[in-house]
């Protein structure tokens, strides 16, 4: 909600600290300065140009080097966010699939978004507790690929945690159908997955540039959580997993959002372009997509929108396709496959991920059966009756309940296992579990400083937590520590399918329980 994104900026400028002495940085294509401190120690170089700005022809197209500029830049101030509908995203409300066979709440954008919006920013420790470079963690931030923005997230506080070891960089990319349009138009005449090209192109600055903050560009780790996370496994498996040169060689993943992945010419696909077209009045038109690219921003955010709603419940409308070059396949079956761009991982969920996909209130008065043929039109009578019948065992006694371990289990749970079949043993697996453990609860925990406060409010337990991630960042190694941690010694995911389970203990005094778990065996069978 845009509350959220409030608070962040509250946030943000509340805690943003300046000194007199500003730190510069020479990128040949332009020269950054910043003397701002978001947390102690750290200084941070805040809106970093990476990318032209993606507008007139250039939307729906290949992101571009930024040109030179002569003047200085100032680096103290974030970027705006990326068009998009709500900042929390735009699902589908629909209890029917326009594939089988309510009003649009306008976006306020003023001083919020803007489509040229494709910056970075760089936290860097004052005094580096080593002097060789610095090993780096790329953060891409959340949000159903159609919301968010890099200033939500305080990935400052990364710095801080490794105990300044580490340099950290968030990223934006386009959004919704700015950044994630398909259809064989777009194919020929754009680019699809521009979002994740976007990435890509951040991910290449970091290869060309961080070494002048003190970086590492060979030990360039990424992270994401929901999107972000689903970014890092399409980044993981980004052509056939074979990107040349390597762009980063640790993945580390919260709840990765892992819709299912369509052809770019695939009848939805292409219904979900004609739709856009057709609210933005394009459709009359001699060249649809030229059209596109002259409508005003806001007319296509809420074109988008009317999209957006009219899914099914909990869907999100504009997300990555296979589009044959970065996406040569379902990233699911290059995970199949073992072919991987990262040589570890560190994965989690978290117990209730999909509650908020399928509110109970919303699924009540329809059928296990009606719910799952709405969510995946392609099945047919005999496999939707086969997975009714596999999440009507187990303690999932209600509709509710099976809904929401059927859409948890598709886009996050599920492919998270898949990730960690393909690393084997050097693949990690945590399960978040403090209630409610919804979608998205982990996230206060992560950051030291996030808007949103943790319930939980237990530093042995955060630092466990946090330390887990950075210490992977740091060696690829959840288990080499840099600092004592409540966690125990962590098994990897092969051969015995084990997981560290992150709660507590219940009663008045609550304390941290974390202890090595087995996969739920039911769950496990889901997922096959």
């Amino acid at each position: 909600m845009r509350l959220l994104h409030l608070l962040a900026l509250l946030a943000l400028s509340s805690g943003a600290r300046t000194t007199a002495v500003f730190r510069t940085i020479d990128l040949g294509y332009a020269t950054y300065q910043s003397n701002v401190h978001l947390a102690e120690g750290v200084t941070s170089f805040l809106g970093i140009r990476y990318a032209a700005p993606p507008i007139g022809r250039l939307r729906f197209a290949t992101p571009q080097t930024p040109s030179r500029v002569h003047e200085v830049q100032n680096a103290t101030k974030s970027a705006l966010q990326c068009y998009q509908v709500g900042i929390n995203g735009t699902e589908g409300a629909s209890l029917s699939s326009p594939f089988r066979s309510r009003s649009v709440e306008k976006r306020d954008t003023d001083g919020v978004s803007d489509e040229d919006c494709l910056f970075l920013d760089v936290h860097v420790p004052d005094t580096p507790r080593q002097r060789s470079p610095l090993p780096v963690i790329v953060y891409i931030h959340g949000g159903g690929y159609d919301a968010g923005s890099a200033s939500i997230y305080p990935v400052q506080d990364f710095v801080k945690q490794s105990n300044y070891s580490v340099i950290s960089v968030n990223i934006q990319y386009r959004l919704g159908v700015f950044g994630f349009l398909g259809g064989r138009t777009v194919k020929e005449k754009g680019a699809l997955n521009a979002g994740l090209l976007d990435q890509q192109l951040a991910l290449q600055w970091v290869q060309k540039f961080i070494s002048k903050f003190g970086g590492d560009p060979t030990k360039v780790s990424i992270w994401g959580e929901s999107a972000g996370a689903g970014s890092v496994l399409l980044h993981t498996v980004a052509h056939g997993g074979n990107t040349k040169p390597p762009l980063f060689h640790a993945a580390l993943a919260n709840s990765p959002f892992l819709p299912f992945a369509y052809r770019y010419n695939d009848p939805i696909t292409e219904a979900l372009y004609s739709k856009v077209v057709a609210h933005a009045n394009c459709t009359q038109t001699a060249d649809p997509l030229n059209c596109l690219r002259k409508v005003d921003a806001t007319a296509l955010v809420a074109a988008e929108a009317a999209v957006d709603s009219s899914n099914f419940l909990g869907l999100f409308s504009f997300v990555p396709v296979v589009d044959g070059e970065f996406l040569i396949e379902r990233p699911t079956v290059t995970l199949k496959r073992g072919r991987l761009n990262a040589k570890a991982a560190l994965i989690s969920t978290n117990t209730h991920e999909g509650i908020l996909f399928a509110p109970p209130q919303a699924v009540a008065n329809i059928t296990l059966k009606q719910y799952i043929t709405g969510l995946f039109p392609r099945l047919d009578k005999n496999q939707v009756e086969k997975a009714v019948r596999l999440y009507q065992q187990g303690n999932l006694s209600t509709v509710p309940d099976q809904a929401a371990a059927v859409i948890g289990d598709s886009i996050f749970i599920c492919p998270a296992y898949y990730a960690l079949e393909a690393f084997g043993d050097r693949g990690w697996k945590a399960e978040f579990a403090i209630a409610p453990a919804l979608h998205g609860d982990d996230v206060s925990y992560q950051f030291s400083n996030f808007v949103i406060p943790p319930i939980f409010n237990n530093t042995d337990f955060s630092t466990g937590w946090q330390q887990a991630f950075i210490d992977m960042a740091r060696t690829l190694d959840s288990n080499a520590k840099s600092e004592d941690t409540i966690v125990p010694k962590w098994p990897s995911w092969s051969p015995s399918r084990a997981e560290m389970l992150f709660n507590r203990t219940d009663g008045p005094q609550p304390k941290p329980a974390v202890h090595a778990i087995s996969t739920d065996k039911l769950r496990a069978i889901r997922c096959e």
